[in-house]
């Protein structure tokens, strides 16, 4: 690992050789993912995400004259090791920021640590949603965008009768809760629900609830490689029901991965996958398949990552120069830290510190083609600012569910 990563500051100080800059003191970011183990599949484009846009902003000259530096840990899929990179990026390599975790369990590992040092971590991925915390950015897309959307939707268009099979940690446990809000909401029943370990890839007992309970259609919320297996699975067991997803296809690609039509019927709301067809979609996905033409696929992760780049550069221009985190925190509490990304516009929330997106509905078709049934354009993350989040205030450090938030003590 200790090779991994002179490798990485080597390549970097490479490139950097050919630019010129005002300033030669780096700001450094370190950057935790797992590029092994179980959630390697959508976690490595979210590397080469933040390696694409640190060239692109060196060879413009940097953050406010500065180059940027990456300091590269593969984290393995393991919560023990997100929690000792994270404290020797803090304490050792001295970084100035960190763009870190795919799996929520591993930013809840590491998020303590982060407050310990008073650091800033941008975490950029989709997730379960609520974490109000000073020392967190958090640029994926949450239920308010994706599930509000997509639970409606398909309850009108396939009926109110729905089954949720879920990852059995805080993302699935806490997007099932958001799930059941948004059925009862509209009218629906609940019919069957359950819970899978991480690592589960045998899914027969499932199948069986779930053709027992004869659902209108079914809310997919597995993560990882095993849990994957389902699809097939269900295709073989002949399960041909609708499937409605916030996580699946925008971060693991299976409808390129898997054989067709395993995801035949398949709705996911993601903020950017790369079949998305805009001008500005399809420029960035020439650009990053010409830098890397061995990589399988851009995910909703990837395109998080690289804007996440740009909306830091920005915060540190306008704070001056200073990567300081109260420094930063005053320029986002001043509002309108805003990029143009390739999924649209999007702007960091001043209260929550999450991220608007444009929230495209994506079926999947019977060859795996996508098309585009709906897209929600400009979704705030407004449900922790109206439960009593407000950062430019206070800082609670916490994580609210929708049945456990300061508005239901008022």
């Amino acid at each position: 690992m200790r090779q991994h990563v002179l490798t990485t500051v080597l390549a970097t100080s490479l490139a950097l050789s050919t630019a010129v800059f005002a300033n030669d003191k780096p700001i450094k970011i370190g950057v935790l993912e797992d590029q092994s183990g179980e959630f390697v599949v959508p976690t490595i484009a979210k590397v080469r995400a933040i390696q694409m846009a640190t060239d692109e902003i060196n060879a413009e000259g940097g953050i406010a004259g500065r180059p940027v530096e990456l300091v590269i840990y593969d984290t393995q899929s393991d919560n023990t090791r997100h929690q000792e990179m994270m404290r020797r990026v803090l304490q050792r390599d001295k970084v100035d920021v960190v763009f870190s975790g795919f799996s929520s369990a591993s930013r809840e590992a590491y998020r303590p640590i982060v407050k310990q040092f008073d650091g800033l971590a941008f975490y950029n991925n989709q997730y379960e949603g609520g974490v109000c915390d000073a020392n967190m950015i958090i640029t994926g897309a949450v239920p308010e965008q994706q599930l509000s959307t997509l639970i409606p939707w398909m309850m009108e268009k396939y009926g109110k009768r729905v089954y949720i099979l879920a990852a059995d940690f805080n993302f699935g446990q806490i997007s099932a809760e958001w799930v059941r809000q948004f059925i009862e909401e509209n009218g629906g029943e609940l019919v069957g629900e359950e819970f899978i370990p991480i690592g589960v890839s045998q899914f027969s007992t499932n199948i069986q609830n779930i053709q027992r309970a004869k659902p209108d259609f079914v809310v997919t919320l597995l993560v990882g490689t095993a849990q994957a297996s389902y699809y097939e699975q269900a295709l073989a067991a002949n399960l041909k029901l609708p499937m409605a997803s916030s996580v699946n296809v925008g971060q693991g690609y299976e409808h390129k991965r898997f054989k067709a039509p395993s995801l035949e019927g398949m709705y996911v709301t993601t903020n950017f996958i790369e079949e998305v067809d805009t001008p500005e979609a399809k420029a960035f996905v020439a650009k990053w398949h010409q830098k890397y033409p061995n990589e399988p696929y851009i995910n909703q992760e990837a395109e998080n990552s690289y804007h996440a780049m740009y909306l830091y550069k920005q915060m540190v221009e306008r704070a001056e120069g200073s990567t300081k985190k109260a420094d930063l925190r005053k320029v986002i509490a001043e509002g309108d830290v805003c990029v143009d990304a390739p999924e649209g516009r999007v702007c960091i929330d001043p209260k929550s510190q999450h991220v608007s997106h444009t929230i495209y509905l994506a079926r999947v078709g019977e060859d795996h083609s996508i098309t585009f049934p709906e897209i929600w354009e400009n979704i705030e993350p407004y449900w922790l600012g109206e439960v009593g989040c407000d950062l430019t205030q206070q800082d609670p450090y916490a994580q609210y569910t929708p049945s456990d938030n300061p508005s239901l003590s008022k």
